[in-house]
């Protein structure tokens, strides 16, 4: 046994920060519904409503690549830093 104990990397850190808001921010869009309970502005004919919930699909899944790539790399330090195999 040794005296010292093991050094750990913090649990959280500004990498997983923005991993959480990438998450989250799609969420809190969606469920604020007063912020695009509305008509105008129009968009090629569509009303606001539609529009501003078809764009955060787009918008959704580049957050969530985003948020999977800073995970995978996150996760790739880690391991580099214990000495484990990165897979």
């Amino acid at each position: 046994m040794s005296d010292t104990p093991e050094v750990r990397p913090p649990t959280v850190t500004p990498v997983r920060v923005v991993i959480a808001l990438c998450l989250i921010a799609p969420f809190v869009a969606m469920l604020w519904v007063g912020s695009y309970a509305k008509t105008d502005p129009a968009f090629i004919g569509i009303p606001f409503f539609y529009w501003y919930q078809m764009a955060w699909v787009l918008i959704s899944t580049a957050l969530t690549m985003t948020a999977y790539q800073l995970w995978r790399r996150d996760q790739r330090g880690r391991s580099s830093r214990k000495g484990g195999v990165s897979q």
